[in-house]
Order: C-alpha cells, then sequence, then structure tokens
C-alpha cells in the first residue's frame, strides 16, 4: 500500500473514533437533560397546584367565598390536566367530588369533614409525585452514574487507540527514514556496501532500491578509482620532492605531512623521517624552523647560508582548504575546511644578486652623470649672462630649454641616488625632534618661486600648541617639496594649495591639498609605485615617476604612514604621518 493511502487510511480512522465518542457523548447528555426536564416539568407543576390549593383552604374561612372558590377550581383543572402518575387521576376526581361538595354543603360539620377529604386528597397527590420525583431523581442519577461509566469506557477504548496510533503509526514513516538516514550516514564515511531493504511495496522501498543502486555505483567507483588515486598521490609526493623551492606541509593537528629535501637541506634538518612528528618537536632544535612555521619572515626576504653562500628566500605561505565531507559539521561545501598550511621557501638568490646589480650600475650611473649635468647647467648660466656676450631670441630660447633639461635630468638623477640608497637598505637619518612649521616653511620657500609663477596661492594651517616631531628633517622637507611641486603641476593658475598639519592621536599628520583634475580611482593604489606615472593629456609634464616612491620609504624608515585621498573634478589630498615627541 502506498504512504499516501496510509495517511488517508490512519487519519480517516481518527475522524471516526472522534465522531464515536462525540456522539455517545450527545446521547447521554440529552439522555440526562430529558429526565431533569420531566422532572421539573410534570412533578413540580403538580406540587405546586396542590400548594396553591392548600393555601386557599388555609386563607379562608368556610364556607369558600367565590373567589376563593374560584381561585381553588383555577389549580384543580391545571392539576386535572398534569396528570403524569399512575393513581393520580383517581386521586384527582375524587377531589373534584369532594371540591364540589364544598361547595353545595352549608352544614358546619359536614364543611369540617369535607374539608379534611379535600386535605387528604391534596395530600395523596402530593405523596405520589414527591414518591415520582425521587424515583425519577433516582433513575437520572442512575442515567448518569451509567453515563459515566460508558463514557469513561469508550474515552478509555479512544484513548487506547489513539495513543496506540500515536505510537505506532509514526512508525510506518519514521522508521523507513530513519534507516535511509542511517544508510545515508554509512555512505558518507565512504561504507559503499550498505544497503536498505523494506519488506513493503511503497514508495519507501522505492526509495530503498535506488539508494542501493547508488550504493553500488559508488562501490564500483570507489574501487575503479582507488588506483588511480594511489597513482596521482605518488605523482604528487614525487613533484614535490623535486622541486627546487623548499616545501613544508603541516596539517590541522599541527604534524608534518610532508617537506621535501631542498627544505630539510635549507634547514639543516638531517635526514631523519620527519613525516608525522609535531611541529613543536621539531622546532625545538631549530629556531629557523620555528620562525618560518610562526610565520615571522613572512613580510619580507631573508638571508640564509645555503650551499656554500649566502642566499635570500621569501616566504610563501597556502592554506590547504578541502570540501567539507563529516556529517556532523553541516552539508558538503566545496573547499573550504582548513586542514592545515603549506609552507614554501622561494629561493630568489638570484633575482636578489641582480636587483643588486641594477642598484649599483644605478648609483652609479647616476652619480658619474651629476658632474656633467652640473656643467650643462652651468655653461647655459654662463651663455644667458649678458657679460659673456649678447644672444638674439631666437639662443636665449634655446638656452632656456637647455637650463630646463639640465634641471630635469640633475633631479632625475638624485632621485636615482636616493632610490638606490633605499634599495640597497642604506638611507642615512639624522632624528632631531623639529618643529613642523620649520619643516612646512622649508618646503614652501623651495617651490615658491615656481607657485609665484603660476600665480598660485598657498595657504598653511598649524594646530595649535602642535608638538615636535622626531624626524630626519632634510628628507621630510623633500617629501614636502615633492608633494607641494606635484600641487603646482596640476593645479590650475591662480587657484589655492592648503598645507595643514594636525596632532591624530601620538602622530603628527602634514597635508597638501589641491585644487586640480584629481585621479581616478583605478590608478590610487599604485601611485607609491616605482615608476608609476598617472597619464596626463599633455598639459602637465610628468616626472620620473619615483618621487612617490622615495618619499614611501622615507616616512616608512621614520615610523609614520604615506596616502592619497582624491575624487575626480575636486582635487587631491597628500598626507603623511610621523610621531610626535613625548
Amino acid at each position: 500500500m502506498k504512504v499516501k493511502n496510509k495517511l488517508r487510511l490512519g487519519f480517516g480512522f481518527l475522524f471516526i473514533v472522534v465522531l464515536f465518542f462525540g456522539a455517545v457523548s450527545l446521547f447521554y447528555i440529552n439522555q440526562i437533560a430529558n429526565s431533569a426536564k420531566v422532572i421539573l416539568k410534570d412533578n413540580y407543576e403538580s406540587l405546586n397546584y396542590s400548594r396553591e390549593m392548600r393555601t386557599v383552604l388555609d386563607d379562608q374561612e368556610l364556607p369558600l367565598s367565590a373567589a376563593s372558590a374560584n381561585s381553588f377550581n383555577k389549580q384543580l383543572v391545571l392539576e386535572e390536566h398534569n396528570i403524569t402518575e399512575p393513581g393520580e387521576g383517581v386521586m384527582a376526581s375524587n377531589l373534584r367530588k369532594a371540591f364540589t361538595a364544598l361547595q353545595n354543603t352549608t352544614d358546619a360539620a359536614t364543611l369540617k369533614q369535607t374539608e379534611k377529604s379535600i386535605r387528604k386528597y391534596l395530600r395523596d397527590i402530593e405523596v405520589v409525585n414527591m414518591r415520582a420525583i425521587v424515583i425519577k431523581n433516582e433513575k437520572a442519577h442512575k442515567n448518569v452514574e451509567d453515563a459515566v461509566v460508558f463514557l469513561g469506557l469508550a474515552g478509555a477504548f479512544t484513548f487506547l487507540v489513539l495513543f496506540s496510533f500515536s505510537v505506532n503509526f509514526p512508525g510506518i514513516i519514521s522508521n523507513p527514514l530513519n534507516a535511509l538516514l542511517e544508510g545515508i550516514r554509512e555512505i558518507s564515511q565512504k561504507n559503499y556496501g550498505q544497503r536498505i531493504h523494506f519488506d513493503k511495496s511503497d514508495e519507501f522501498a522505492e526509495v530503498a532500491n535506488a539508494f542501493n543502486d547508488m550504493a553500488s555505483k559508488l562501490n564500483e567507483w570507489e574501487n575503479s578509482n582507488l588506483s588511480k588515486i594511489m597513482s596521482e598521490k605518488s605523482r604528487i609526493e614525487t613533484i614535490i620532492e623535486q622541486m627546487h623551492d623548499a616545501i613544508i606541509g603541516v596539517n590541522e593537528k599541527h604534524e608534518i605531512l610532508f617537506i621535501n629535501t631542498t627544505a630539510k637541506a635549507i634547514l639543516n634538518l638531517g635526514e631523519d623521517k620527519l613525516t608525522g612528528k609535531l611541529v613543536g618537536e621539531v622546532s625545538k632544535n631549530n629556531d629557523l624552523f620555528k620562525s618560518i612555521i610562526n610565520g615571522e619572515k613572512a613580510d619580507r626576504a631573508f638571508k640564509i647560508f645555503a650551499e656554500g653562500k649566502d642566499s635570500y628566500f621569501q616566504l610563501e605561505t597556502r592554506e590547504i582548504l578541502v570540501p567539507n565531507l563529516s556529517p556532523t559539521e553541516g552539508p558538503v561545501n566545496i573547499a573550504k575546511k582548513s586542514v592545515g598550511i603549506v609552507y614554501i621557501l622561494r629561493n630568489i638568490t638570484e633575482f636578489k644578486e641582480r636587483d643588486e646589480a641594477k642598484s649599483n650600475f644605478i648609483a652609479t650611473i647616476s652619480h658619474e652623470l651629476k658632474t656633467p649635468i652640473s656643467a650643462i647647467k652651468m655653461s647655459a648660466g654662463l651663455l644667458a649672462d649678458t657679460r659673456v656676450g649678447a644672444l638674439n631670441s631666437e639662443q636665449n630660447q634655446l638656452v632656456k630649454h637647455i637650463s630646463g633639461d639640465a634641471e630635469r635630468l640633475l633631479k632625475i638623477t638624485y632621485e636615482l641616488l636616493d632610490l638606490s640608497q633605499v634599495e640597497t637598505g642604506n638611507i642615512q637619518l639624522n632624528f632631531v625632534p623639529a618643529k613642523p612649521e620649520k619643516i612646512i616653511d622649508y618646503a614652501i620657500k623651495a617651490i615658491k618661486f615656481e607657485a609665484d609663477q603660476k600665480g598660485i596661492i598657498i595657504e598653511q594651517s598649524v594646530a595649535a600648541h602642535i608638538p615636535d616631531v622626531n624626524a630626519d628633517v632634510e628628507k621630510t622637507a623633500w617629501v614636502m617639496i615633492n608633494f607641494l611641486s606635484n600641487a603646482l603641476r596640476y593645479s590650475p593658475l591662480k587657484s589655492k594649495i592648503a598645507v595643514d598639519v594636525s596632532k591624530k592621536a601620538n602622530m603628527i599628520e602634514f597635508s597638501v591639498k589641491d585644487l586640480g583634475k584629481g585621479i581616478d580611482d583605478q590608478y590610487k593604489s599604485r601611485l607609491f609605485d616605482r615608476y608609476f606615472q598617472v597619464p596626463t593629456d599633455g598639459q602637465n609634464k610628468s616626472g620620473s615617476g619615483l618621487g612617490l616612491a622615495i618619499s614611501k620609504e622615507f616616512i616608512a624608515a621614520q615610523g609614520g604612514e604615506i596616502g592619497v585621498e582624491s575624487e575626480v573634478g575636486v582635487g587631491s589630498r597628500f598626507y603623511f604621518t610621523l610621531p610626535a615627541v613625548a
């Protein structure tokens, strides 16, 4: 039978049981109500009529007056129409005869005797009705007791039926589902031999057959791919072993998963088998291994004496992510569960040597170019001097171009020399407490002539009671001059440049804000890269692309930070921070 039909039958049976219990309850309640109604309607009214007739006899002297007789007769008529008990009709008839005799007699003795007869008949009527009330009351109580017993039995039967239904019927649904759930859990643990069998032919049996087919297919797939997986594992291990970079794998339990020969040689770990050992155990006797695992050398290249010479390495880390396959940790997802970290030591010695060679070459060339460029600049100045001889307008223009280009070449030469110092780590810093006003005054004076030529006003604002900064004044002023030169280059004629100094926590912030065209968002992240230049529209001369890169190195070497805020069409704000003197 289908599960749908089982559900229909089950709930239909419950509906019939509820209807049966409700019908029985209504029947007995109606029977009890009718018994009470008969008592109230019939016997109680007869007693009331008798009481009213006795009241007439008690209140009036014999013989009765016409009004009293009418009142008595009215109650008697009502009683005659409410005969409900055996013998009550005869009693009512005798009462009628006695009442008639009472009306037709004037003798006092006869009246007295007739009154006694009337009172006797009234008492008999009351006794009959009282006895009937008692009997009917007992019957009503009996009906109530029978109803209570029967309803109790019916309720107990209904309860047992419903209890049995609630206990057994859910199992029809839950037992197959539990069996299916258990089978799925076994499959998730790669127990592909799990099978489910149901005796009944319903939807669950169809699901069980589909589940068994799936398990069979998975078992076939597992057996067919096991050798392939082992082959791929061996291949990956061989690749890792033959790589020239040092590679170390650590799982989530801080155990070494793999380590190639190159890593053992570089870290001087010997030829012992390290796979499976705890990282802490290996780190005890090897500080370099410990610093690599702790990520202490992740942010910079470091030097190791290996293969008879100083070698440079760059540490990279990669988190090992796999799908979640545990049934207790939620649904399966794609490569989101971390099970370890891979540490890669890339040998960058060759690149480091080339970089040093490049830096030395740039430093040498820059140093050699500085003298002839200075000579060219001086010669151009002498040519422009009228004491040497007058020049025509074309010659004056050529001399100006020679002087401008020589000045630009000399500036680039000095920038290259500064860059070579930065790259070789030979920056010489002279830290002294300095007033921020002194630094910005020095920078503004250096570019004042150029600003006046373009009609640009430089406004400076220094916060009150600003503390001194601990900095190299010359290099900090060089950064400010670079900021101001860039601002002048991109500011429109007769505009303003704002120079501000303010305190931010325990740092002093210097900023230069212009009203130029601004910088597009796509270029902001690369502004401080070496040799990068923002594309121009041809109206502004571009620099060497080194000024901001060198500025960043100078500020970082002094423990500060450098940055830019810009919006196209509004302008740019370059800023840097330096530590305040405590």
